[in-house]
């Protein structure tokens, strides 16, 4: 026996016989000795072949036989046996043992006795927490309700196994946080343990502590979970070594609880398991394991050095060119994009802003078949997929009651007309002023109506794709209006590429997927030096200026933080905006915030209405689309366009009246002297202040961020083991 029990860990006695840890799964193993033979049982259902083999056994090995005299596994001396009642070879082991192995919960269910053994819980216990034993499909269940904050019945799950397929809702049932009935005590104590599942909320009730369990890594709802947590200011989240750890992580990162939530990691999977190893040594070492929980915080940045370090060694070569856009606009070419170089800078650019505390949105105009989706696609393919969340339609509520993270993400919407609706454009247009969506509604419950408030967090960007000339007007002045190409050689140029097509190869963009995560992992505040400089500066012709200067020094700042690699810091981590990122930025949207507040018109525009008035010289007293046509050589959606843009603008007047029929076109308003809004490089460097804001050459090759590990012990100034104690002493 001694031989045996000597290759377990914590052996205890218990009655007849032992308990131990099962050293094929981490479990209780119960030990007995009757009849010549050692008798295990897991309590987690390992087969008996796994507990053998972990203890480098065979299953011979588990039977006495005193004419072998077998050395126990690992020993050198005999073992000392007595004479079986019944004679046991190695034949016949595999048969005697799969007679003794427990039954599995898949074959005759799972009882409330059987689960009470397992977790090492009395009955009584978790008859007082509700449970009780149920007959599912023909077999016995234990019976899980899920309580609401009075005491009402809000769910119900049974258990039907210990392992594998072990979970079943009760039809009509909706998942929530499982102890809610709990919820006025843990707010008196001020903290509470997150957990996933029921059994880990038993384990630690059964020790005072208070919990509430999350019904499976993956479900929890912001909407509906958070909310419950408003009061408590500490929260002890668990962590698990498996996929639903990391499950886990990922939606606490994009939740309102984070700033509030400390993360703990157990030696052993969970609170369960931490119970089964010593119950009575549980409450200390869970008290051990809440002074060396991390705050989410801290956890973050430990996260986000380790990933910075990482995707720096992929891009920092890309990172430190000192034109990021023109390096992104000559790939774009390589994957198949012809011309369109300014709009596809201007969605890159706006996509890396989603890091700012407003990022900038866009809409792209066009004719059917002109290219708008493609080139977004092709645009986006330099982002990680966390970047961006992309539709082609939404109904009218979709984006209140999805579950899909929208802070610092772009959403991007195939044709404006998936918005659905003017209520949908609502939403979005709150969601983009707000940087984020408060929502009020009403639910039907069996209680009636009840009210309740639906919150999407941002900052988030918006790009849109649209046939339409023109959007809402709220929705407009929000976002920077781009126009596709549509002249006769930018059709050329897209018929070579596409023959080209079959040639081209496929190009590798892991580098620019880094630059995005090694972006989103650093810095994102920027200082702009010259912004008062450039306040003076810019004229208040329109009220719309107000949102569009707005846009320039967003954009000013995504460069920045595109090009932080090279630009210098301040002593508070701050990037420093050089006149560079002014002056790029300033090529590329210069003219689209010039004709936006309507003191200059787009060369298209204008060269139709001077095409008008040159018509009208020859004699004749009206213009028809046709003579343009014919004038221009363009084909007529083309000319069609662009009349009705310059009607809109008031630059050309239609006669015809009658619906249906050709325009009649005439001279309306004046075109405008074009002027310049945005002022140039040279006027804000002509500020004896600015002369020297320019790119620091010293910061062309700056170092990697350093490792984790680097870091000070983060538990120095974790609290005191006493003081975390008496945190989870019971409360009366």
């Amino acid at each position: 026996m001694i031989e045996l029990l000597a290759h377990l860990k914590n052996v205890h006695r218990s009655g007849e016989g032992w308990t131990a840890r099962c050293p094929a799964h981490g479990d209780r193993l119960s030990i007995n000795h009757h009849d010549g033979r050692w008798l295990l049982k897991c309590h987690a259902g390992c087969e008996w072949r796994a507990v053998v083999a972990a203890l480098g056994m065979v299953p011979a090995d588990l039977f006495d036989d005193e004419a072998r005299g077998r050395r126990m596994p690992g020993h050198h001396n005999r073992a000392t046996v007595q004479p079986t009642a019944r004679s046991s070879t190695k034949s016949d082991a595999p048969h005697i043992l799969d007679a003794m192995r427990p039954i599995e919960a898949s074959e005759s269910g799972l009882t409330l006795d059987r689960y009470a053994t397992a977790k090492v819980l009395s009955i009584d216990f978790l008859k007082s927490c509700g449970l009780s034993e149920f007959t599912f499909d023909h077999k016995p269940a234990v019976r899980i309700p899920y309580f609401g904050q009075t005491g009402e019945e809000l769910a119900v799950r049974f258990r039907i196994a210990l392992e594998g397929d072990r979970f079943r809702w009760k039809s009509g049932t909706k998942p929530c946080l499982y102890g809610l009935n709990r919820l006025v005590e843990l707010k008196k104590a001020g903290q509470v343990a997150l957990v996933e599942g029921e059994s880990d909320c038993h384990t630690l009730w059964r020790h005072g502590i208070g919990a509430l369990g999350i019904p499976g890594a993956g479900n929890w709802r912001e909407d509906r979970d958070a909310r419950h947590l408003d009061g408590i200011n500490t929260i002890y989240v668990v962590i698990e070594p498996d996929r639903g750890g990391d499950t886990l992580r990922q939606w606490l990162s994009l939740s309102t609880i984070r700033n509030r939530a400390k993360l703990v990691s157990l030696p052993v999977k969970d609170p369960s398991a931490l119970h089964l190893e010593n119950p009575a040594e549980f409450k200390r070492r869970w008290q051990v394991a809440c002074v060396s929980a991390v705050p989410w915080a801290a956890a973050e940045a430990a996260a986000s050095e380790d990933k910075r370090s990482e995707t720096w060694e992929k891009c920092g070569g890309l990172a430190r060119e000192t034109n990021v856009l023109d390096e992104f606009a000559n790939e774009l070419s390589r994957i198949g994009v012809v011309g369109e170089r300014r709009a596809a800078k201007l969605i890159y650019l706006a996509v890396t802003s989603r890091l700012l505390e407003r990022p900038v949105s866009i809409v792209v105009k066009g004719p059917s078949s002109g290219g708008k989706s493609f080139l977004v696609e092709s645009t986006l393919k330099f982002f990680p997929s966390e970047a961006f969340y992309a539709l082609t339609a939404m109904s009218d509520r979709a984006l209140a009651y999805s579950t899909e993270p929208l802070r610092h993400r772009h959403l991007v919407i195939y044709e404006a007309a998936g918005m659905c609706s003017d209520f949908a454009t609502y939403l979005i247009r709150s969601l983009l002023s707000e940087g984020r969506l408060r929502y009020e509604t009403v639910e039907k419950t069996k209680d009636g109506l009840v009210p309740r408030l639906i919150q999407r967090e941002g900052p988030t960007g918006l790009i849109v794709t649209t046939t339409s000339l023109r959007l809402h007007p709220e929705n407009e002045t929000r976002m920077l209006s781009l126009t596709i190409t549509d002249t006769p050689d930018q059709t050329a140029a897209v018929f070579r590429a596409l023959a080209q097509d079959g040639n081209r190869v496929v190009t590798d963009l892991t580098e620019w997927h880094a630059l995005q995560t090694w972006l989103a992992t650093g810095p994102s505040r920027v200082g702009i030096p010259f912004a008062d400089r450039l306040a003076k500066l810019v004229p208040p012709v329109a009220l719309r200026l107000r949102r569009d200067f707005k846009t320039v020094l967003m954009l000013v700042r995504a460069h920045a933080v595109l090009h932080q690699a090279s630009r210098r810091k301040n002593e508070e981590g701050r990037i420093i905006a050089e006149i560079e990122d002014y002056r790029v930025v300033r090529e590329l949207i210069a003219d689209v915030v010039a004709v936006g507040v309507e003191a200059a018109v787009k060369p298209e525009v204008g060269e139709v209405v001077r095409t008008v008035g040159a018509l009208l010289e020859k004699g004749r007293e009206e213009v028809r689309q046709s003579d343009l046509k014919s004038a221009l050589r363009l084909d007529k959606s083309t000319i069609s366009r662009r009349v009705a843009d310059a009607v809109h603008a008031g630059f050309l007047k239609n006669l015809e009246d009658r619906k249906g029929r050709p325009a009649r076109l005439v001279l309306g308003d004046a075109l405008p002297d074009n002027c310049e809004v945005l002022p140039t490089p040279e006027q804000l460097v002509s500020d004896d202040g600015l002369r020297g804001c320019a790119v620091d050459p010293r910061g062309k090759q700056p170092p990697p961020p350093p490792k984790a590990h680097q870091k000070g012990n983060s538990r120095e100034t974790q609290p005191s083991a006493s003081s975390a104690i008496s945190q989870w002493e019971p409360r009366p």
